[in-house]
């Protein structure tokens, strides 16, 4: 469990005070300039030695990520675009850090861009989050007035400026290259890849795309140093991470905990465990509406990180924990997703925009058991011609949830098609 002192989003829950003054008095902005002094390479190397990998679904290593950016500037600027969409299902962690600690983001913000070597950085920001952004702009506002960036940003000769710019509500735009379209005035529709943002991103210049959770660590590892934030969590599953809990739980909550906790733990400790008892859990998507399904025998050991999860055959994704008792309709509450996964394909790919629907329309009628047993078969190879066959992962993302379900959750469809068909004999 996570030691007080190790927290990195001390004012998670909005206690405090959220504008510069409080910021200040939790430690943010504290010599920022001398973090800066370390020098473009050296943040970078520090934050691959810390382990932090992103916090977005990915898991993919920050430090890592910046060091592909181009190491001078040359005839185009580099930009640094955090992403805030945050439209997965189950997940609220980056809404809560925008709205009680945007300092902490916005000094992520200047300490990677100088990493990277980007000037200008743009906060993609999910439309429906007024609040948010509102606070985001106010807190830059308080930044530019304070020095902090800006010409000269903290006096460090770095300049530095920082834009919010709201999107309109498209789950796609979460996909980096469909967000860079987004940003620049286009449909939201992802990019084929190569080349790859660090090579051409938004505006055709080499551009990096953070999770906000990720972005606004940066500051607190280079302060406490790497290997502090190393020393948390498991090898290769190292440092603090912001734990979003809703469905059957007495307390649903945001929370920041150690990598690597026990599903069971996080639940019981921090959520007022399952509603009616652990032995009432029926199953848990333990990141967010994208990843398999897990049955609560896997769910009585396993650990919350990249590795330990995809071990079992689901993910961390944005580690949004949404958890299902025995009431529930465990083949509806996944049709429902299916549903969703339909609704916001973009369309551009042929596998996930036909597919998506033909899972949603057998996964209706699953629900029914209006169906037959081989189509339980049919229904899992549409989802393994969708998965892997896309641009972007959403079609991975409507295909994960139907093969958690088959795969552990089998025999209560075939017992709904059996009912079925003996109602209409």
């Amino acid at each position: 469990m996570l030691k007080d002192e190790d927290r990195i989003f001390t004012n998670l829950y909005g206690f405090e005070d959220w504008t510069l003054k409080g910021a200040k008095a939790r430690g943010d902005w504290d010599k920022t300039k001398d973090l800066l002094k370390l020098g473009e390479e050296e943040i970078i190397e520090r934050v691959k030695a810390s382990g932090l990998r992103g916090r977005g679904g990915a898991g993919f290593s920050t430090g890592l990520k910046w060091s592909f950016m181009p190491k001078e500037v040359k005839d185009r600027p580099h930009y640094l675009v955090v992403n805030a969409d945050e439209g997965e299902p189950g997940t609220c962690k980056d809404r809560d850090i925008m709205r009680h600690d945007p300092h902490k983001l916005i000094e992520g913000c200047l300490i990677a861009s100088f990493a990277i070597r980007a000037n200008a950085c743009y906060i993609y920001i999910r439309g429906e989050f007024r609040e948010e952004a509102d606070r985001l702009e106010h807190a830059i506002d308080e930044c530019y007035a304070a020095g902090l960036v800006g010409k000269n940003a903290c006096k460090s000769g770095f300049d530095f400026d920082i834009y919010v710019h709201r999107g309109s509500g498209a789950y796609i735009c979460g996909e980096e290259t469909a967000l860079i379209e987004s940003l620049e005035g286009k449909k939201g529709q992802p990019r084929l890849k190569p080349p790859f943002p660090a090579g051409a991103g938004l505006y055709g210049c080499p551009t990096t795309v953070n999770n906000v959770e990720s972005i606004a660590v940066a500051p607190t590892i280079l302060r406490r140093g790497p290997e502090w934030f190393a020393g948390i969590g498991r090898e290769n599953n190292t440092g603090t991470k912001v734990f979003c809990i809703s469905g059957h739980v007495e307390n649903p909550c945001n929370v920041e905990e150690e990598m690597g906790i026990p599903l069971k733990e996080l639940i019981e400790k921090h959520a007022g465990g399952v509603r009616g008892g652990w032995d009432n859990l029926l199953a848990v998507i333990p990141g967010g509406s994208s990843v398999p399904v897990l049955p609560k025998s896997i769910c009585d050991t396993v650990l919350m990180d990249f590795d330990s999860l995809r071990a079992v055959q689901s993910g961390l994704g944005t580690a949004a924990v949404i958890v299902m008792d025995q009431s529930t309709d465990i083949v509806k509450a996944i049709a429902r997703l299916s549903k969703f996964y339909k609704h916001e394909s973009c369309g551009q790919c042929t596998p996930c925009r036909e597919g998506t629907g033909w899972l949603w329309r057998m996964m209706e009628r699953m629900v029914t058991g209006d169906a037959t047993r081989e189509e339980i078969d049919q229904m899992l190879d549409i989802s393994y011609r969708i998965e892997g066959h896309t641009i972007c992962a959403l079609g991975d993302a409507a295909a994960w949830p139907v093969q958690g379900l088959v795969r552990h959750f089998r025999d209560e469809i075939e017992r709904r098609i059996d009912e079925f068909t003996r109602r209409v004999a």
